[in-house]
């Protein structure tokens, strides 16, 4: 399966080219004309957009969808075009209006080109996507960072889905790893028919009810706009830097006494703590540093996953032993019970709310969520059409 780990590596933070705007890295997946100008997509997917918020018109309502194909950052047109995003794209306010109107009534019917990227949806105001000149000297895009408070969209209502669409198929999800705030589901149909997203009655009210009410997390809810992931509310100075830290002592103790073994589709690895690492034998060696409170949030540091096939996967199953934390209790990982999940009151609150307010018990609330299939992520080899349905606010 490929992971939204490897399906949206270049979606991750390649520079940084304003106050917390993350400039977004290309990913080889096609070609742009080389005159540059735009195309009509090679394997177009019909995207159905519905509204079904029930709190927004669709005259209120604007979709964007951005992404990178062939090494080049480009946008989608309404009419279904591939355009590269271009310095001149900028207006007289210094921003691009990529802005894509729904219908004025029923749904909206649009598409998909190979690519990989997001569909943004902007809910009573548009979105500013800036083009700017990244490191390579290249035009590239600086995308909305809603947990930023200087950044231009930050009191504008949106959210967003991911998917890498190609040759291979089409894969995609619901993301919550940055922040939650507008509910949607996407169905996807081809082959099978599958749907992943879906909210509970009153699910986005249960989200910020249940994170507004653990002390250290309340800060993450902004008014009725958003709540914020807690790795990106660490950042902000919203979060505390040690949150976990008793935790992950607790697990660095645990293993210096006994083994820990976690099993991926490459085996079974022992670890243990030995001078403050957890080194693994197996089909390959591995070994992690005692990771921070950061790490543990962004699955990233010392719990960084490289797409080898080995090393990778460890760490995947350990970033979420610790968000879920079920890493001190269960020597053998990764648990596959969802009922073990999130039991200690010193757990990624966040992650439980998101996974609690939906329909199929999934969600991606940490980058590693995808752990055990407990993320709402869906694929299809053979798709014919994608939906996506921003749904009820109450």
């Amino acid at each position: 399966m490929i992971t939204r780990r490897r399906m949206f590596a270049s979606l991750a933070a390649a520079a940084v080219a304003g106050p917390g705007l993350a400039l977004v890295a290309p990913r080889a997946l096609g070609a742009v004309a080389p005159d540059g100008s735009g195309t009509k997509a090679a394997g177009a997917l019909p995207l159905t957009v519905s509204n079904s918020t029930g709190a927004y018109a669709n005259s209120s309502i604007h979709v964007y969808i951005v992404g990178n194909q062939g090494g080049q950052q480009v946008r989608v047109t309404a009419d279904g075009a591939l355009a590269p995003i271009a310095l001149s794209d900028n207006g007289s306010d210094g921003f691009t209006d990529y802005a894509i109107p729904l219908a004025s009534s029923g749904e909206t019917t649009l598409s998909i080109p190979y690519m990989s990227g997001r569909i943004y949806v902007a809910l009573g105001s548009k979105l500013k996507f800036k083009a700017v000149t990244d490191g390579a000297g290249n035009a590239a895009l600086q995308y909305p960072a809603g947990w930023v408070t200087s950044d231009p969209n930050y009191d504008v209502l949106h959210d967003c889905a991911e998917f890498t669409y190609n040759a291979a198929g089409m894969f995609c999800n619901t993301t919550m790893v940055d922040m939650f705030s507008v509910p949607m589901a996407i169905r996807l149909t081809g082959s099978a028919d599958q749907t992943t997203g879906t909210l509970v009655p009153g699910g986005r009210d249960k989200v910020f009810s249940a994170v507004r009410a653990v002390d250290a997390f309340a800060p993450l809810v902004v008014d009725d706009v958003r709540v914020i992931a807690p790795g990106h509310g660490l950042d902000a100075g919203l979060f505390a830097k040690d949150y976990f830290a008793s935790y992950i002592d607790e697990a660095w103790s645990t293993y210096a006494g006994k083994n820990l073994t976690i099993t991926t589709n490459a085996g079974a690895f022992t670890g243990r703590v030995g001078g403050g690492t957890l080194s693994f034998t197996g089909p390959a060696t591995a070994a992690f540093a005692k990771p921070s409170t950061r790490d543990v949030l962004f699955c990233d540091g010392a719990l960084a996953a490289p797409n080898d096939g080995t090393t990778g996967p460890v760490a995947a199953v350990l970033g979420a032993a610790f968000n879920r934390t079920t890493l001190v209790s269960t020597a053998s990982q990764p648990t596959t019970d969802p009922a073990s999940f999130y039991r200690t009151s010193l757990t990624n609150h966040y992650a439980k709310a998101v996974h609690a307010a939906t329909a199929d018990g999934k969600a991606y609330g940490f980058a590693f969520d995808d752990v055990a299939d407990f993320a709402s992520y869906i694929q299809d080899t053979a798709p014919a059409g994608i939906r996506l349905t921003l749904t009820s606010f109450s």
